[in-house]
């Protein structure tokens, strides 16, 4: 089942780059489809692959950083062609 994934990573606290950029890095080294814009970054891919790397990241993510939180929004098919017609 293909799924694509969007995450806005908002650590709260002062030094917040260091654990987006870090979060935004392994997402790209995974070989999946990785799209980012000023706001959040898209991923998109099968479920199977997609759950556990988040699964993972977001842990490593959240142990770089001492408060956070993270928006996530999942939809099933994926979305990475998607081109407005209007």
């Amino acid at each position: 089942m293909q799924i694509s994934v969007e995450l806005t990573l908002s650590p709260l606290q002062n030094e917040f780059e260091a654990p987006i950029i870090a979060f935004i890095k392994k997402l790209r080294a995974s070989g999946l489809t990785v799209i980012e814009n000023p706001l959040s970054t898209q991923v998109y891919g099968d479920y199977d692959v997609v759950m556990p790397l988040l699964h993972s990241e977001i842990k490593n993510a959240f142990e770089l950083m001492e408060n956070g939180l993270i928006f996530l929004k999942i939809v099933k098919s994926n979305r990475s062609d998607y081109e407005p017609n209007f």
